[in-house]
């Protein structure tokens, strides 16, 4: 991440699960964003994480370290519990991946070049089209679905490479897309990095958003679990209960782990001399 990127980050940070999570409120958090996009070097990756997220952090070592470096943005109403355990208030700002990415293409108000990846073909292009309708000035250009050869994306780099791009978005689902840009996608690829999990299928139409009296709520998580309770009832009917047990377990043990934190900072004692027999 750019230097400037993480200085922000650690004045204006909470940490969930030991993970820093930034807490800007979300005009702050479009100032800001779109603050780094006009630094002449560096990259930032942004990832959006909600409770679902933090869990596969502790059993995916890797997936964890990658976030670690990249820019974590609080998403839905288990961050929000977590912070409200861990640091006694809520996050300023729900900053969701589904309406931020959107409203931080109208707040940019330079035209950027923005490569799309990741998606069914025909959910993708919906998307870079509406996404057209929503911000014209920007030029959108789909890179690839996401049915592409992970193991040689070789086609895939080569585009982004050819396109010159300022922005990058990858939705091919977590933690897949947040590994994959952190093997593939180089500093000169893309100053700007978003990792948006399903946010094309939301933005094609494909899946329909909540309504936005439950949004205002932050209950769309119920939302989506009554349209498609096969595939999500386990993520929210256990993975609350679990998400919430762990939280109070971090926080029970927070001291703990900061004084051996503190403790394994600490200079070794030099080691003592022995002296010597006197005959």
């Amino acid at each position: 991440m750019d230097l400037i990127a993480n200085f922000a980050v650690l004045a204006s940070r909470r940490t969930i699960f030991d993970l820093p999570v930034c807490d800007l409120g979300w005009d702050d958090a479009l100032v800001f964003i779109n603050e780094l996009i006009n630094m002449p070097v560096g990259q930032t990756s942004i990832s959006f994480v909600n409770a679902h997220n933090i869990l596969m952090t502790l059993r995916d070592e890797e997936y964890r370290d990658i976030l670690m470096q990249n820019l974590v943005l609080p998403d839905g109403i288990g961050l929000n519990i977590a912070s409200k355990i861990s640091h006694g208030s809520p996050f300023p700002a729900n900053l969701n991946g589904t309406d931020f990415v959107p409203a931080l293409l109208t707040f940019m108000e330079q035209p950027r070049r923005i490569g799309l990846i990741g998606g069914k073909p025909e959910v993708v292009e919906k998307a870079a089209a509406n996404f057209r309708r929503h911000a014209p000035w920007h030029q959108f250009i789909v890179i690839s679905d996401g049915y592409f050869d992970k193991e040689d994306p070789s086609e895939v780099t080569a585009e982004i490479e050819r396109q010159k791009l300022d922005i990058l978005i990858i939705g091919m689902g977590t933690p897949l897309q947040e590994k994959w840009a952190h093997r593939n996608v180089r500093a000169h690829h893309a100053r700007l990095v978003l990792t948006v999990g399903a946010l094309f299928d939301f933005v094609s139409g494909t899946v329909p958003r909540a309504p936005k009296t439950v949004r205002m709520m932050r209950m769309e998580w119920a939302y989506r679990l009554m349209q498609e309770p096969s595939r999500l009832w386990r993520r929210y009917m256990i993975g609350i209960p679990v998400f919430l047990y762990y939280v109070l377990q971090y926080r029970m043990h927070r001291h703990e782990r900061i004084l051996t934190r503190v403790e394994s900072q600490q200079p070794a004692p030099p080691p003592q001399k022995r002296l010597g027999r006197m005959g």
